[in-house]
């Protein structure tokens, strides 16, 4: 499954969706998002086990978000923000990882780093921001997110491993190897143990306020957007009583 500029393939029980548009260093548009998630719900109801995140570049992870065309509902891509998926995801990164594509990687499980590689957050020097980088605050050392957002300066990978934001670090162009290795041992064992222990360990861990947010606004546009709600206001204008199907 291809599109204009992420790709998703299946193989050996591993999902591996690759981030494809070097030209513009892989910044993110409103639809590579929308595409995103359509990779990521193929993983939740395929047979793969484990699901691979990474761009084409070593240079560029991703620029974050295409300020020339904002994706103005990018959680609906992002893990544990748009979409619940209890399978295991491990970003695997290298070079310069910025704004959107730091939330987008940090929502994975797990992250291996190349030893050059480093998040960057600079909204608070932009002066633009959506807030959903607070979620960071639950997946990093509260000081360290706060002193990325605050500053918008990099965190190295040395550091970024050193306080546990990444799993692994290891040197330029070996990072999709070795969480091609990773992946192995996981999808090597009982898928319903590792579905079952993330989400126990995510729902222990709780939601930050932009989740709740999330979600709630999701629950809500899934009502007000229903053939309920439309045949109901429908019923109000005529003055006869709605009939419900639930959909």
């Amino acid at each position: 499954m291809n599109f204009d500029n992420i790709d998703y393939l299946e193989q050996g029980g591993i999902a591996e969706i690759t981030i494809r548009r070097p030209e513009k260093k892989n910044a993110l548009t409103s639809q590579m998002f929308t595409d995103l998630r359509a990779c990521f719900d193929a993983f939740a109801a395929g047979d793969a086990r484990v699901a691979i995140l990474k761009s084409v570049s070593d240079d560029v992870f991703s620029a974050g978000a295409d300020l020339t065309d904002p994706p103005e509902r990018f959680w609906e891509g992002v893990p544990e923000l748009g979409f619940r998926c209890d399978k295991p995801i491990i970003a695997a990164l290298s070079g310069k990882v910025i704004g959107a594509a730091v939330v987008l990687t940090q929502m994975c499980d797990l992250v291996v780093m190349t030893e050059d590689a480093a998040l960057i957050y600079p909204e608070a020097k932009v002066g633009v921001a959506k807030g959903a980088v607070s979620i960071l605050t639950k997946r990093m050392p509260l000081r360290v997110a706060l002193e990325m957002m605050f500053t918008g300066e990099p965190l190295s990978a040395e550091r970024a491993y050193q306080v546990g934001v990444a799993n692994a670090l290891v040197p330029p162009g070996e990072h999709v190897a070795h969480a091609r290795a990773l992946a192995q041992k996981i999808a090597a064992n009982a898928p319903l143990v590792v579905e079952m222990l993330k989400r126990m360990s995510l729902d222990t861990l709780g939601d930050a306020p932009m989740q709740m947010q999330i979600d709630m606004a999701a629950r809500v546009e899934r009502v007000m957007t229903s053939e309920d709600a439309v045949n109901a206001l429908e019923a109000f204008k005529a003055k006869h009583k709605p009939v419900f199907h639930g959909r």
